[in-house]
C-alpha cells in the first residue's frame, strides 16, 4: 500500500542537513577521533549544553549513521572518522560549512528563483559572477569546500581512467588543485598545471606547496571563459565540475578551445554529476541542476549523451562514458582528439 512516509522523509531532510551541520560546527566528530568514545554527561560539559539537547544531539547523529552506541556512550563511524575529522585526507566538513552558512538560506527562496531564473546567492546586476565579490572569507569557504569535495572525487576518478598513459595535464578551473595534486601523488611521472583566476592561484600554490608538490604541479592565472585560447603543451585536459556552471553555448565553446588546446591523440575528461539519457535522475545530479538555479545565471547539470554529442561536434573522437561514485561527480565522459 502506498503511504505518504517518503514525503516526510523528504520533509525530515533538512532536519538530518542541519544535525550533520550543526555537529561538524561544534567540532563533535574531531573530539571523537581515534575511537574516543563520549556520553550524553560528557558531551554536555564539553559543549556547554544541558542534558537534554546533548542526548538529542548524539542520538539523531547516530540515527544518521554518523556515531554509534559504545556501552553508555557513542563514538566515530567509520563514516564520520574518515570524513568528518580535521586533519583527515578526504575531509568532508568543509564542504558541509560552506552549504549550511552560503547555500541553505537562499534555498528557502528557491520559488523566487524558479519564477525569476536569477540567482539567489549573488546580484547579476551588481557582480559579474559568483566570484566576483569582496568578501574573502566567503570566497575562502568556497574553495576550501570544492577541495573538500574534490579531493575524494579526484581519488574515485584516478581508480576509473588511467591516467598513467599521460605526462602533462592540464585542469582547467581547477580551483585549489585537488585532483592534480592526488594524481600526481599516485603517478611520479605526472606534470600538472592548474589553470584559475590569480586571486584562486595563490590558494592553489598553498595546497600545492603543503602537498609538496611544488615542482610538479604550477597554478597559472587566467580566464578560460575570456581567454582566447587555452595554455598547450598538455596531453589531457580536465573539466571537472566546471561545465554544470554554465549554458550549451559557453560550454561548447570552451570544449572547442580544449580541442584546439591539445595535440592528436590527446585526451579530455569531463567529470560531472551525469543526468541519465532521460533526465529522470539520479537525485544526485538533479538536485545539483536545481543548486545551480540557486548559485548560477545558466548553469545546469547535462546528461553523458548531451556531453557526448558536444565533444563530438567539437571534433572529439572515441567518446565513451567511465561511471563512479564520488560526492562531486558519478561519472567522467572521456574523449580524445583525433
Amino acid at each position: 500500500m502506498i503511504t505518504p512516509t517518503p514525503l516526510m522523509r523528504l520533509v525530515a531532510g533538512v532536519w538530518g542537513f542541519k544535525t550533520l551541520a550543526v555537529g561538524v560546527e561544534l567540532g563533535l566528530f574531531t573530539r571523537l577521533a581515534g575511537g574516543r568514545t563520549m556520553t550524553v554527561e560528557q558531551a554536555a560539559a564539553e559543549f556547554g549544553l544541558p542534558d537534554r539537547p546533548a542526548d538529542l544531539l548524539l542520538a539523531a547523529s547516530a540515527s544518521l549513521g554518523l556515531l554509534e552506541k559504545a556501552g553508555d556512550g557513542y563514538r566515530n563511524s567509520e563514516l564520520a572518522e574518515q570524513f568528518l575529522v580535521e586533519g583527515r585526507p578526504y575531509y568532508f566538513g568543509a564542504q558541509v560549512r560552506y552549504s549550511d552558512l552560503r547555500t541553505y538560506l537562499p534555498w528557502h527562496r528557491i520559488g523566487e528563483a524558479l519564477r525569476t531564473d536569477r540567482p539567489l546567492t549573488w546580484d547579476p546586476e551588481s557582480q559579474q559572477s559568483m566570484f566576483d565579490t569582496e568578501d574573502p572569507q566567503m570566497l575562502a569557504q568556497f574553495w576550501d569546500a570544492m577541495f573538500s569535495t574534490s579531493s575524494f572525487t579526484a581519488s574515485a576518478l584516478a581508480d576509473a581512467y588511467d591516467f598513467s598513459a599521460h605526462r602533462r595535464l592540464l585542469d582547467v578551473g581547477g580551483g585549489a588543485g585537488a585532483f592534480p595534486i592526488e594524481f600526481c601523488r599516485r603517478l611520479p611521472e605526472l606534470r600538472a598545471t592548474v589553470l584559475d583566476l590569480p586571486h584562486v592561484c595563490v590558494r592553489a600554490r598553498e595546497r600545492i606547496a603543503e602537498a609538496g608538490l611544488t615542482g610538479r604541479i604550477d597554478a597559472v592565472a587566467g580566464d578560460f571563459l575570456a581567454d582566447p585560447a587555452l595554455p598547450d603543451g598538455h596531453d589531457v585536459i580536465l573539466l571537472s565540475m566546471i561545465l554544470h556552471d554554465w549554458d550549451e553555448p559557453t560550454n561548447r565553446a570552451l570544449l572547442a578551445r580544449c580541442h584546439a588546446a591539445l595535440p592528436p591523440g590527446g585526451a579530455i575528461v569531463v567529470c560531472e554529476l551525469l543526468l541519465n539519457d532521460d533526465r529522470t535522475g539520479p537525485p544526485e545530479a538533479a538536485l545539483m541542476g536545481m543548486n545551480m538555479l540557486v548559485e548560477t545565471e545558466g548553469g545546469r547539470n547535462y546528461s553523458g549523451a548531451e556531453y557526448a554529442a558536444w565533444l563530438t561536434d567539437a571534433g572529439f573522437v572515441d567518446v565513451r562514458t567511465v561511471p563512479f561514485d564520488a560526492p562531486g561527480a558519478n561519472g567522467a565522459v572521456v574523449a580524445r582528439r583525433a
